[in-house]
């Protein structure tokens, strides 16, 4: 439902030649106004200009796009190319405009509440994603600060000073770039402030090295980090030499100054034996933790249920590692001193079987706050599973459940891990039944807020639509026969 303001604003700045010659003549308080209402309608010329004339001390994107009392819809969601891009340009050409030094009130821009989304809604089609506005901003930051180094500019522009809070995607692609404008914010008047940073292979046979990360520490310092998550085999300390052990020390000891990192997922490194020399130098407790497929030992195990950070652990991806034959104790251990705070758990190819689920329960039953739990990949019967998920159901705060094929549903022999040339060689029919049965087992316990599904390339479609609310998933396409 649309306000008559914004139904105004949509009318003002639809005729965008008119917009941008009336701006000087529009009330301060009515920009924002105008900023979701020119987003909405995809005009990119006019953005740029509401950004350049910013009258305010911030702007907000996830606040000047979120639901509002004039429009209620989440455009936050919206990562489209033609308005971000303007939003950008026109933040350089805030600091350039001719307006005088005193009148440019601007000093923080939020960018980290955009939310990158799979399918977007925009006409033209074109997104802008995390790495791309990284990418952009750096290179508007560098060109910015050489022009003003070679042009005549205003004195007082160089007294213009925006922390531009932002989420930092950097791969090998944009290293360079990224730390250029790093080492020069204090120089440019657009100051980026990485609030989350993720370093990845963003396409294969591009990496990001341990090296990469130890300079980009060791020269930069990152004050208001919250979340960290460095790439897929970032650490291999199967292969360390003595300067690796030293680098990785260093890298932790880094960490360590980033007072406000709470999350940090370092899925897919080989880090045996490693995690306290990486994590105890952390000051402030971890919230959110992914250490999946990390190769972890007993002794990582115990550092974790007894370090500070289990008691604050909201979420925690433990995945690929044998739970219950490595380590049940310290596991469960773990599990007990988060359970006030958990939110999400999951323990996807963690060798959990049958003669395990009621330790599992036990384990689970104090985690009443537990909003998401993914176990994909076990080898658990679908009895195993329906005595489950009559278990589940007495999760106050459940929503989504991952849920792994029934092992009776596979040929007899099946190994585990099951490799992806198996993993849809699977009796679909038998499946469907199952999933059904645990459905009910939902909705005779009137969960049906409980979302199961059975994600197994993380696409998901719904069988046929049951006589209930609650609906569950498997995967088809190329895993039908």
């Amino acid at each position: 439902m649309k306000s008559l303001r914004f139904i105004s604003a949509e009318a003002f700045v639809s005729n965008a030649e008119f917009a941008r010659k009336s701006l000087g003549a529009v009330a301060h308080d009515l920009f924002p106004l105008l900023f979701k209402a020119s987003y909405l309608l995809e005009q990119g010329e006019v953005i740029h200009d509401l950004v350049e004339n910013w009258p305010l001390f911030d702007f907000n994107m996830g606040k000047l796009l979120g639901a509002t009392l004039d429009y209620q819809e989440d455009l936050s969601h919206r990562t489209c190319s033609v308005c971000l891009e303007s939003c950008l340009t026109g933040l350089r050409d805030y600091v350039l405009n001719q307006s005088p030094p005193y009148m440019k009130k601007l000093r923080v821009v939020d960018l980290t509440g955009i939310k990158d989304v799979e399918v977007q809604f925009c006409k033209c089609k074109k997104t802008m994603g995390r790495w791309a506005r990284t990418q952009l901003l750096s290179k508007l930051c560098s060109e910015l600060l050489v022009y003003l180094q070679q042009a005549q500019c205003n004195p007082g522009t160089f007294e213009i000073s925006i922390n531009v809070l932002i989420d930092l995607f950097v791969t090998e692609r944009n290293y360079d770039l990224v730390v250029k404008a790093l080492l020069k914010k204090c120089s440019c008047p657009l100051k980026i402030c990485c609030v989350a940073f993720r370093s990845d292979n963003l396409i294969h046979n591009v990496h990001l090295e341990m090296e990469h990360l130890e300079m980009l520490f060791n020269n930069i310092h990152f004050p208001v980090l919250m979340s960290l998550t460095l790439p897929a085999r970032t650490f291999n300390v199967r292969r360390f030499t003595a300067t690796d052990e030293q680098m990785l020390a260093h890298i932790g000891e880094k960490m360590g100054e980033m007072t406000q990192l709470t999350e940090l997922n370092m899925s897919f490194s080989i880090l045996t034996g490693r995690i306290q020399k990486l994590l105890s130098p952390l000051k402030t407790p971890l919230k959110i933790l992914d250490v999946s497929n990390c190769s972890l030992n007993h002794t990582d195990m115990a550092f974790l249920a007894n370090s500070f950070h289990a008691n604050h652990l909201e979420a925690l991806d433990l995945s690929g590692h044998n739970l219950p034959e490595l380590y049940p104790s310290t596991f469960f251990k773990l599990l007990s001193h988060c359970s006030s705070v958990l939110r999400s758990l999951t323990l996807e190819d963690c060798n959990i079987q049958d003669t395990h689920v009621n330790m599992l329960i036990l384990g689970l039953s104090p985690c009443q706050k537990l909003q998401e739990f993914k176990f994909i990949g076990n080898p658990l019967s679908s009895q195993a599973l329906k005595h489950l998920f009559t278990f589940l159901c007495e999760l106050p705060m459940l929503k989504n459940v991952e849920f792994p094929v029934p092992r009776d549903c596979y040929p007899i022999g099946i190994t585990y891990p099951i490799d992806d040339t198996s993993l849809c060689r699977y009796d679909h029919q038998k499946y469907e039944r199952v999933a059904e049965e645990l459905n009910l087992i939902l909705l005779q316990a009137n969960r049906e807020d409980v979302k199961a599904s059975t994600p197994l390339f993380g696409i998901m479609e719904a069988v046929a639509q049951p006589p209930y609310p609650c609906a569950s998933f498997f995967c088809r396409g190329k895993c039908d026969n």
